[in-house]
């Protein structure tokens, strides 16, 4: 157990310092000398856990999906705002998800899939916008399917202007910005009455789902 315990917090710390690397550098700029110096750890070590950059990279690009989520709330919009909220949050405060949002944005990467950084996301918003539609959130005629690749797309535009003019500092302003134009096109105004916008909700929904997580994880090795 201690031997396995030990592999998970050195494939843990290739990740982290990958991340970095790809952050700061780029994924075509990034060497994997970089990553172990950065790291600490022997090339045996890293390779035993990612034979190439491209597998590092593809796994930095998977391990942001795989994080505790946001909490159930009664309306499904509400979840989709804060399922963009906390993703807004961790783009300012998490190198593993600003790494990730950097990869899935590289157009020349041979053997990278960077539909795995998009793919999640559309699947987790038509699920809620299809439990919104069956609780009379939605206008009738929007399709759940064709509007959570919507809300991808235009998140993913106005992250990438936003980190390239001043490095996701006004990020949290263009999503509620782009919330607000876009919400009263699919969500019945009764609903939008009560959604939360509010500055902080990003890093409120990311704490709850943190502490859920920790509960969760206690109770299932006590």
């Amino acid at each position: 157990m201690a031997e396995q315990e030990r592999a998970i917090r050195t494939r843990r710390t290739i990740l982290l310092a990958a991340a970095k690397v790809f952050e700061e550098r780029g994924y075509l700029a990034a060497t994997i000398s970089e990553i172990l110096s950065e790291a600490k750890v022997t090339k045996g070590a890293l390779y035993f856990h990612f034979p190439s950059k491209e597998e590092l990279a593809q796994a930095v690009l998977t391990t942001q999906h795989q994080e505790f989520g946001i909490p159930d709330h009664p309306s499904k919009i509400q979840e989709v705002v804060d399922i963009l909220l906390r993703y807004t949050y961790l783009l300012q405060t998490d190198p593993m998800v600003r790494a990730g949002a950097r990869l899935s944005m590289v157009q020349m990467t041979d053997g990278l899939d960077r539909g795995e950084a998009f793919n999640p996301w559309v699947e987790r918003f038509q699920e809620r916008l299809e439990k919104a539609q069956a609780q009379g959130e939605l206008f009738p005629h929007i399709a759940p399917d064709e509007t959570a690749s919507v809300i991808v797309g235009a998140y993913s535009g106005v992250q990438a202007m936003s980190q390239a003019i001043n490095n996701h500092q006004d990020l949290p302003a263009r999503v509620t910005a782009l919330l607000r134009l876009l919400l009263p096109s699919i969500a019945v105004p009764s609903v939008l009455a009560s959604v939360d916008l509010s500055e902080g909700r990003g890093k409120e929904v990311y704490e709850a789902g943190k502490r859920a997580y920790e509960e969760m994880q206690a109770h299932a090795h006590p």
